[in-house]
């Protein structure tokens, strides 16, 4: 949960690196709100709860993707492939599992090595 919350507090900062650990815990706790909230939508027939969550997070979801393209060595333009049909979802998906660079790159340090508040 505190990585989930780590992202939310970092809102939209595109700078720097976001570790594995890091982006796919966001994104477990991130599907698990959404299906809470439109299980929750169904009962209460309105998804109107889970839409604003959606646009709530829809800029620290592009955001820790940015940061996770970064912690490879890729620019976060690379996001964008994402609009390629079939295969542009495939490469994202195989960038954020790709351990990221050991090394310091152009984007900091590398996370790993970074004291952990968590």
């Amino acid at each position: 949960m505190n990585w989930y919350l780590a992202v939310l507090k970092n809102y939209a900062g595109f700078g720097g690196r976001a570790r594995r650990k890091e982006y796919w815990m966001f994104v477990l706790f991130n599907f698990i709100a959404a299906v809470v909230l439109s299980v929750l939508g169904l009962a209460i027939d309105s998804q109107i709860p889970y839409i604003i969550y959606l646009l709530a997070v829809i800029i620290p979801t592009i955001a820790v993707v940015v940061r996770r393209l970064h912690d490879t060595g890729r620019s976060g333009w690379w996001i964008l492939i994402s609009f390629v049909p079939l295969v542009g979802g495939i490469i994202l998906l195989v960038f954020m599992c790709t351990e990221g660079a050991r090394e310091v790159n152009e984007y900091g340090p590398n996370p790993k090595l970074a004291p952990q508040g968590i």
